[in-house]
């Protein structure tokens, strides 16, 4: 006789609250095209966007690294979709082809059946806005997620007026609630040269690139064109300190990494423009790679990641100068010392033992892991999901352990990839036979016997069913 495990998910869970032939993520230019196309074939499409991003979100840096140069308008939600819709036209054409459109609601979670997970009904996407978190079956699935900022820390780089090239083009462009007016760039790639011109073309002063190499690493022509607008260019520097006061940066202080001598530029915005990091997080999470029923376009299948060399030659040039002090995870407060150190967040006890332990240590065991140091120290768990601090942390493990970047991976990403509030998730519906079986985790063999079951005809077949005997 086969023992059934009475706990097991299989056949419990409940279909998807809608289903759509085609769910598009990502209502930019690339996304919104291809639900066109696909409504233009007769398919049932949906098409969801996190933008407008609600203002709180914004300020936490929450998808792109917004930082805090944004004007109030973030926080006038009916203004915010206003102007999604009025930078990017190609909507109503969408909404005319009778694509439903739901802005304001973010992609959370991708469920695919797989060696992991066999018991889905179907594939399926968690979605959520502002009032309910719903599940979103599909036959196919094009991610139009774009790209993210990379961020390298130094001192103050956690002050107002730091910010990425991708937060910095989404205010500016998509939403019109930029308040920088002077901005210096860090980087000399395409993505740092294009920076440039956005800001000129909208009468934005830019007070020069500043690049660690010793020439340009974008296309000649996107330099020319730089230059001829007379932009500064501080080849072979590097980024020493961002200084301000209760506004934030009003100056950045440069050094040549040939002789250190330094320089100060007064500015109220550095932009990080070294490099942009494709939006997968999605696939990541859920463990597959794209195929016939999910499939990437626009920046988010041609963004490259910069190449590890260099990026860890940025790394290297910034760490020169930063302090030990100087903060790598912002949300958890972790600084350069306490991850190297393996320490907890400053807001936790260090028993004697725990203040004894490195990096080093943990070296003797073999090599680090990104996901290791989270979970000792914290880095990447706080409201940006590593989003500020997930190459800064990679970077630093391979300085530390003198090996290569691409020896380093990067830490994994978990769902929820988008910080949904727990009121949301509450009102998930499950069925009664799952929720009867959450108590015992799924009821892994050997598990404890739930309290409430003692003495019941219930703990028999808990024991017989499972094999645990053990009571809380």
């Amino acid at each position: 006789m086969t023992a059934v495990d009475v706990h097991a998910i299989d056949g419990k869970l409940l279909p998807p609250d809608a289903r759509f032939d085609v769910v598009v993520v990502g209502a930019g230019a690339a996304g919104t095209a291809a639900a066109i196309a696909a409504a233009a074939e007769g398919a049932t499409v949906l098409l969801v966007d996190e933008n407008p991003v609600r203002g709180d979100l914004i300020g936490t840096d929450v998808p792109l690294f917004y930082g805090g140069r944004m004007t109030a308008a973030v926080q006038q939600p009916a203004r915010m979709i206003e102007q999604i819709v009025a930078s990017n036209p190609a909507l109503e054409t969408a909404i005319e082809a009778g694509v439903d459109v739901r802005l304001g609601t973010a992609a959370w979670g991708l469920y695919v059946n797989g060696p992991a997970m066999r018991a889905l009904p179907a594939p399926m996407l968690g979605i959520a806005d502002a009032e309910r978190a719903t599940m979103i079956g599909f036959d196919r699935l094009v991610l139009a997620t774009g790209a993210r900022d990379l961020v390298l820390g130094f001192t103050g780089w956690d002050r107002p007026g730091v910010m990425g090239a991708q937060g910095f083009a989404a205010l500016l462009t998509r939403y019109d609630a930029l308040a920088s007016r002077r901005v210096l760039i860090a980087g000399s790639g395409a993505l740092a040269l294009e920076t440039a011109l956005l800001a000129l073309a909208h009468g934005i002063a830019v007070l020069g690139i500043v690049e660690v190499a010793e020439a340009v690493q974008g296309p000649s022509a996107l330099a020319e064109r730089v230059g001829a607008a007379g932009v500064p260019l501080f080849l072979g520097h590097t980024i020493v300190a961002a200084d301000g006061g209760i506004d934030g940066v009003d100056r950045v202080t440069l050094a040549a990494v040939a002789n250190k001598r330094q320089v100060e530029v007064y500015c109220d915005t550095l932009l990080l423009a070294i490099g942009a990091i494709p939006a997968t997080e999605l696939l990541e999470a859920a463990g597959v790679a794209p195929g016939e029923t999910i499939t990437r376009v626009g920046d988010c299948a041609s963004v490259v990641r910069p190449d590890p060399a260099y990026l860890q030659a940025w790394s290297a040039a910034v760490g020169r100068h930063a302090p030990p002090e100087t903060i790598v995870c912002q949300c958890e407060a972790v600084a350069r010392a306490d991850l190297i150190g393996v320490q907890p967040p400053r807001y936790l006890d260090r028993p004697v033992a725990m203040a004894a332990r490195s990096l080093s240590s943990l070296l003797n065991d073999g090599p680090a892991h990104p996901d290791q140091i989270k979970r000792l120290t914290r880095a990447g768990m706080g409201v940006c999901q590593g989003r500020r601090c997930r190459e800064q942390v990679a970077c630093l493990l391979a300085e530390q352990q003198g090996v290569p970047l691409d020896r380093v991976p990067v830490a994994t990403v978990r769902t929820p990839v988008r910080p949904v509030p727990l009121g949301v998730l509450a009102d998930w519906q499950e069925s009664a036979a799952m929720t009867a079986g959450w108590d015992v985790w799924f009821g892994i063999p050997t598990q404890w016997t739930p309290y409430a079951i003692i003495g019941t005809p219930e703990e028999a077949e808990h024991v017989s069913g499972l094999g645990g005997t053990m009571h809380v």
